[in-house]
């Protein structure tokens, strides 16, 4: 769950002391809403004062002291004494609108005006963040919020109504009941900042799991294809043992939790009653005990019950939520993140040549293209060359024109303007097969033998070439399943990224002195698809790759970005420094290409075997 921009704090600055430092302006500035609802608050201090002190009078001075019109007089006045508070309510909640909406507006200009400045700045998931943020997560902080005040508020005027009808009752009552009330009030106090942490780790570990079982779903038999089963099986136990040390470590603090309601709601009567003897004989009058028993059970441990479920529900959520929103903003977009070993251009792959010197296998002079007569270009006086042995990758946004200008430089579309050439000569139908292969994201597999799919190119191909490109390409995965190279394909029963494979082997048997991949390995993970394309970039032909992730890019001799008519071409480390929306694009692919740079230098340093 950890993003690019994410910047480290100290393992000290929890999640409840951020939002708690945040909290402290937006209360001080709200005195006087605060003071008017405790105002409105002090008619249910008056209703728990007079519920267990008339109940103690009615007894002593009523009942037990045979006048027991003055009992029922007691009673009454505890009964009437909960008209007030409820005609209180609408004041409360009149208050607390001044309280609450202020929270949710803050908040949500606070996600938008992150948004737009993620917007001109550096794209990412900031955009999708603050959306939810916006309509969603505001209204879970707004409504726990509203619970978290109107529990509040009813906790502290109740117990300090009971409280103070205890002193009012025996002062030695204060020594039997508030010490099991501190104690478990403080112990559910002291699991609040690590709940909050391990409620945040489980979700994140809940997240990572079920999107990693979202992504196996759908491609479980390109795994297989690609031979990185046991690779998945690791990643998948990882994750499943960090949910289940989270969700372990979760329930061990509930279990704090429950022992504190416990100490909280339960302790107080219990000691009540075994120290009954004692205080009768210092003091304490029959209709006092029972008094002090209907402020436990009536009101102290109902209020202490109700504050520590909201706290360990909603105030739980509302501090994880309110942590996304003081989260550090990402780093401005003119601040490039500095260049690493692997913004570099690779080595060459074949020194002993120069492909500069020899004569270009394609180029593109002044090349337009648009879909119609009237329509805007698409490509617009693009001049490009592409030399012998040359590795270059296409980059850009979706709809930039990156299929096009494959198509284009394949010859299966003409251009509207502009010249194409292979090999010094204008671009002709009747040379294509010997020039150049154009494999597209959807590979095409006829039902057949294996063997026939992958010799559709190059009918010669011999049987040990076939084995060679297999181990090079990473098509051995599915010849293994397959059985032999005479096994019958049926296309229906491949995944798409065994089907991806298949034209990928295909087309290293033919070593064209062209190959252009218009996203023909976007189907196969990271790891697969580094194999494949450094082994066709071992071949002596020229590549061309519309890039599906950035590690394509990074992989190129060079790299053509486009944004529609307007292109910029260089290797990489030029592209970070003086293009912008390679850098944007780099920030939108780094989060996944990271994770796999210590793979992709790994198979980097031991280069294909060669096809033949």
């Amino acid at each position: 769950m950890n993003r690019g921009h994410d910047r480290v704090r100290p393992a000290r600055d929890t999640a409840l002391r951020r939002v708690a430092r945040e909290a402290r302006p937006f209360l001080r500035a709200r005195t006087g809403a605060i003071l008017r609802l405790a105002g409105w608050s002090l008619l249910e201090f008056t209703q728990t004062f007079l519920g267990g002190y008339g109940v103690a009078r009615a007894l002593d001075d009523g009942f037990l002291a045979g006048r027991p019109a003055t009992g029922l007089l007691w009673l009454a006045v505890a009964a009437v004494a909960v008209l007030p508070s409820v005609l209180a309510a609408r004041g409360v909640f009149g208050r607390l609108a001044d309280r609450v909406e202020p929270l949710r507006d803050g908040l949500v200009r606070r996600a938008v005006a992150r948004a737009l400045s993620g917007a001109l700045g550096r794209s990412g998931d900031v955009s999708t963040r603050s959306l939810s943020q916006v309509t969603h997560q505001s209204e879970i902080a707004r409504d726990g919020w509203a619970g978290l005040v109107l529990t509040l508020r009813s906790f502290v005027f109740t117990a300090a109504g009971a409280v103070t009808g205890l002193l009012a009752l025996s002062p030695a009552l204060l020594l039997i009941v508030l010490p099991p009330l501190v104690l478990g009030t403080a112990l559910f106090l002291g699991t609040l900042p690590p709940m909050a942490a391990r409620q945040r780790a489980y979700l994140a570990a809940d997240e990572a799991y079920a999107a990693h079982a979202g992504e196996l779903a759908a491609s479980v038999r390109d795994i297989a294809a690609a031979g990185t089963a046991g690779r998945t099986v690791a990643a998948s136990r990882a994750l499943a043992e960090a949910q289940l040390t989270a969700s372990r470590s979760l329930a061990r603090w509930s279990a704090v939790r429950v022992v504190a309601l416990a100490v909280c709601g339960r302790f107080p009567p219990l000691l009540l009653l075994l120290g009954a003897p004692w205080l009768l004989r210092n003091g304490l009058t029959p209709g006092g005990l029972v008094g002090a028993l209907t402020y436990l059970t009536q009101a102290l441990a109902p209020a202490v019950q109700a504050l520590m479920t909201m706290l360990g529900t909603a105030g739980g959520r509302l501090v994880v939520v309110l942590d996304r929103f003081t989260d550090a903003p990402p780093p401005p977009a003119d601040e490039p993140a500095p260049a690493t070993s692997d913004d570099s251009p690779p080595p060459p792959r074949n020194p002993a040549r120069n492909p500069a010197r020899d004569t270009p296998v394609a180029e593109l002079h002044e090349v337009t293209f648009a879909y119609g007569p009237r329509a805007h270009p698409v490509l617009d006086r693009l001049s490009l060359t592409v030399g012998a042995g040359e590795h270059l990758a296409v980059v850009g946004p979706s709809g930039s024109g990156k299929s096009t200008l494959a198509a284009v430089l394949a010859g299966t579309e003409r251009p509207t303007g502009g010249a194409v050439r292979w090999r010094g000569r204008p671009a002709r139908p009747a040379d294509a097969t010997s020039v150049r292969v154009l494999l597209p994201q959807h590979a095409y597999v006829f039902t057949g033998t294996l063997r026939d799919n992958l010799r559709y190119l190059r009918p010669d191909a011999r049987d040990r070439e076939i084995a060679a490109m297999a181990d090079a390409v990473g098509l051995d995965a599915l010849l293994s399943r397959l059985g032999s190279l005479d096994a019958a394909v049926e296309p229906d029963r491949l995944s798409q990224g065994e089907r991806q494979l298949v034209a990928l082997g295909r087309a290293y048997l033919a070593a064209p002195p062209l190959l252009i991949l218009d996203e023909a390995t976007s189907r196969l993970d990271p790891a697969a698809e580094t194999r494949a394309e450094l082994a066709f970039a071992a071949l002596p032909g020229a590549l061309v790759v519309v890039a599906h992730r950035i590690g394509s890019a990074r992989r190129a001799d060079r790299t053509l970005v486009m944004d529609g008519p307007r292109t910029q071409c260089g290797t990489p480390g030029e592209l970070l420094r003086s293009s912008a929306l390679y850098r944007d694009l780099s920030g939108l692919w780094e989060p996944e290409e990271e994770r796999r740079l210590g793979e992709e230098r790994a198979i980097r340093s031991t280069p294909p075997p060669s096809p033949v």
